[in-house]
């Protein structure tokens, strides 16, 4: 599997605190990181406040340990007019190591919201 060049939009450090009853990293707490690395992407992309309406295709690959860095990486792939899908991986880099692996993969569908709290249209790009 080809690591990702760009740079992530989250690095974190996977913590006991996030671990699940089997020890394995609470794969909640890899969903909220990978709606934060999404949503930053699309707040800049609608310029303001976006909503989270929809997870697609999510797919859990390898778990996650205490100690991980996790590193998340966020991708435009298509606009709407008030929406955008962002597909996000999630990656892993064991403390001990250089090499990393992918272990989560999905599509997030941000809305643009106005300040009535209603979908408002995707600005063009600039």
């Amino acid at each position: 599997m080809t690591q990702p060049t760009a740079q992530p939009a989250i690095r974190t450090v996977a913590m006991p605190a996030d671990t699940n009853s089997n020890g394995d990293i609470f794969g909640g707490w890899l969903l909220a990181q990978m709606d934060l690395a999404g949503g930053l992407l699309a707040i800049r992309r609608a310029q303001g406040r976006v909503a989270t309406i929809a997870v697609e295709s999510m797919k859990f690959i390898r778990p996650v340990s205490v100690g991980d860095e996790v590193s998340l990486y966020a991708e435009i792939r298509k606009i709407g007019r008030t929406s955008m899908n962002i597909s996000i991986e999630a990656w892993r880099r064991p403390r001990d190591a250089t090499e990393m692996e992918k272990v989560t993969e999905a599509i997030f569908v941000f809305v643009a919201i106005g300040e009535d709290r209603r979908p408002r249209p995707v600005p063009p790009q600039a």
